[in-house]
């Protein structure tokens, strides 16, 4: 039975995966095994907001034993708790961000160097059971950490929608932060929401809040009416939202009108606009796009507004809009900026990639590239330099923009390669923080588990643990040809070059991006009312490309070829993970199956993409050509668009199957049947009216 649309969210409402013990599976001698003569205990010693996280951790612990695992273990008082327990505590002088298991015969200790990661540790044994596919922990005592001291998600739920099991999978993913948008007080681009509620229910769960600023700065940052304006607008904020963590700065959503008027046009974007909505400044950036000189005036004074209100607030400056800048220009921003603030910047943008041994330019967030970016380098030496802490972009959730409307990335060996670069970063510049995603939100999957062993110490060998991964996830008969599968899939992603006409094109949505030949130029994609980036906001419905020399088409028939490889890489990977579905057993299908499913979408979206640069490339041409020339363009205009109506259409039964494909939190659904029987109803009456109509007689 086909999912309806957001059907998914039940799924992903489920913090704990049921009936995950394998019956057959026997302790070792060094192992215990829990059953229901244990209880789970809390320190009696906890107060306040301490104990909700803790007492909330030990609740998730019992209901994990219970659906897992088939194991009743209560939680009970420790007066109460007597004979086998799991207890929870915190010693504040272990190291930060770090937590102690000790297991011993009957007896569990949980120890964390906070309430949040004394949850943790709870989470951790669940993982190794998870791993283990029974109630089994072996005994002995060991300690981790997290290396990041900061790990920042938004919802993959919806758009600034946080449910409790979304926060709960958050926390057990090793996150440490959620992101709301925020336009005003209890304000986001969906409308009203109970800040203060939000930040208290989050903390239940050991998670901070940061804002996404989307708060117009509409004067210069000095004078008396300056400091009132910013009262007004960010003082007032963390006045009655005072809950909130810190907040998030990025150009182009946080420009002033600076007086860097040789580089800029010194007004907001948005105001640069006559009656016509043509630009009176014509030729220069917006602020928010140039590392203006004049910022580190801007971040004081919100600075001063802000920690006014909330004195430990955290302002975290993100340089994402002006990563191509010069890098002269950005640096000398960084040595000016206030020294108690924290320096962001996105990991892999920002500088043309050698494919092939031919450079192509790179868009936006993409795991094509696993990083890290010159952009990226020369900011973290600056920043360490200057002894700023430093976040970063990393997109480690497991979505990227390569392809917008899939959950996750199942592309484990590029993503290792990413988190060994990220680990870099950290030991060697001053990287402790991260955002894990855009709007497009997280995902729970197994490569946000493999995230989550990458970023904690001890190290852990990626490979041998993604193996243990997709034995539990697919059986033990499969694992050599399911990471052989994965292979395929990672190495069809390192084809995809992440340009900007792909990456806001067929990309962005998938099979149902529409074919448009020379009518409809201004269609306008459908999409639902409360979408925050809906229609064309962030898709260009019309394929365009630049090619006009020769080392224009070069690149772009190069792409060509590379999305080529993409498609046979995950038709290989598909067939593969095909032949091994009947090994693999029935409780554990459902999960094989989707992430399968995700792979042929993957392959789908490139094919999609062959067909629109091979139409394009026709379309280009076609109005300089005549006679038998021109017929021979349109068949083959016909012929794509065909093929690419076959490959819509076998899409269709994948998106049923999971509601989650097709779905961006930003822009909602972009590409699930309704909208590709919206492009194949353009596209048939392109080859019904439009073709014809062109062929010379």
């Amino acid at each position: 039975m086909a999912e309806k649309n957001y059907e998914f969210r039940e799924e992903m409402c489920k913090v704990h995966k049921a009936n995950r013990r394998d019956e057959s599976k026997k302790p070792t001698d060094g192992q215990i095994t829990f059953d229901e003569s244990y209880a789970i205990t809390v320190d009696c010693a906890l107060e306040g907001m301490e104990k909700e996280v803790v007492l909330n951790a030990a609740s998730d612990l019992s209901d994990y034993f219970s659906v897992s695992m088939g194991i009743n273990i209560a939680v009970k008082c420790e007066s109460e708790a007597s004979g086998n327990i799991i207890f929870y505590k915190i010693d504040k002088t272990l190291p930060l961000d770090s937590y102690r298991v000790s297991v011993s015969d009957g007896q569990v200790i949980l120890t964390g160097s906070s309430a949040r990661m004394a949850a943790q540790a709870g989470y951790y044994i669940e993982d190794l059971m998870n791993l283990e596919e029974a109630p089994f922990l072996t005994k002995g005592e060991q300690e981790r950490s997290h290396i990041f001291r900061t790990r920042m998600t938004h919802s993959g739920v919806g758009l600034d929608m946080f449910p409790d099991e979304h926060l709960i999978s958050i926390a057990h993913a090793g996150m440490t932060s959620i992101l709301i948008f925020v336009k005003g007080i209890n304000t986001t681009p969906h409308g009203y929401q109970d800040f203060n509620e939000i930040c208290l229910r989050a903390a239940k769960y050991g998670l901070d809040v940061y804002v996404y600023s989307y708060l117009r700065s509409y004067r210069y940052p000095n004078g008396k009416k300056a400091e009132e304006f910013y009262d007004g607008l960010y003082g007032n904020l963390f006045e009655q939202c005072p809950h909130f963590k810190g907040v998030i700065f990025v150009g182009e959503s946080c420009e002033f009108p600076s007086k860097d008027r040789e580089n800029t046009t010194g007004m907001l974007r948005l105001e640069n606009k006559d009656f016509d909505g043509n630009p009176i400044i014509k030729n220069r950036m917006s602020p928010g796009w140039w590392p203006c000189y004049d910022y580190p005036i801007w971040l004081n004074m919100v600075k001063k507004v802000i920690r006014a209100k909330k004195p430990d607030a955290e302002i975290v400056f993100w340089t994402y809009n002006w990563g191509q800048r010069p890098e002269e220009s950005r640096l000398r921003l960084i040595r000016n900026l206030p020294k108690d603030i924290t320096h962001m910047a996105t990991f892999e943008m920002g500088c043309p990639i050698v494919h092939d041994g031919i450079e192509h330019p790179s868009a936006d967030y993409t795991i094509y590239f696993e990083g890290p970016s010159n952009y990226f380098t020369s900011e973290a030496k600056c920043a360490k330099e200057c002894n700023l802490p430093m976040y970063s972009m990393t997109n480690t959730g497991g979505r990227t923009w390569d392809v917008g409307v899939v959950p996750y990335l199942p592309v484990p060996y590029q993503w290792m390669k990413r988190y060994e670069s990220m680990r870099y970063a950290h030991d060697n510049y001053s990287l402790v923080g991260t955002m894990e995603c855009h709007h497009y939100g997280f995902t729970p999957s197994f490569i946000s588990e493999l995230a989550k062993w990458a970023f904690s110490n001890p190290p852990v060998d990626l490979d041998a643990m993604l193996k243990k991964i997709v034995k539990r996830d697919f059986g033990e008969k499969c694992v050599d040809k399911v990471c052989e599968a994965l292979k395929c899939f990672s190495e069809g992603i390192n084809q995809m070059i992440a340009t900007n006409p792909d990456q806001y094109g067929p990309c962005r949505i998938g099979p149902a991006y529409p074919f448009v030949l020379f009518k409809g130029t201004d269609l306008e994609i459908p999409s639902e009312p409360i979408a925050m980036f809906g229609k064309n906001r962030i898709t260009k419905p019309v394929y365009s490309y630049g090619l006009y020399n020769e080392p224009r088409q070069n690149l772009f028939l190069h792409e060509l070829e590379c999305f080529k490889k993409t498609v046979e890489f995950y038709k290989k990977g598909c067939e593969i993970i095909d032949g091994i579905l009947p090994l693999v057993p029935d409780k554990k299908k459902e999960t094989a199956i989707k992430i399968r499913n995700i792979g042929e979408f993957i392959g789908r979206t490139a094919q999609t993409t062959i067909n629109i640069k091979e139409w394009y490339q026709i379309r280009v041409f076609l109005p300089e050509k005549s006679g038998d020339e021109k017929n021979k363009m349109l068949d083959g205009l016909l012929e794509i668009a065909r093929r690419e109506m076959q490959n819509a259409l076998d899409t269709i039964p994948l998106v049923e199957f999971d509601s989650r494909l097709g779905f961006e939190p930003s822009m909602e659904y972009m590409c699930d049947r309704a909208h590709i029987e919206w492009k194949l109803g353009l596209l048939q009456k392109v080859i019904d009216e439009e073709i014809p109509a062109l062929y010379d007689k």
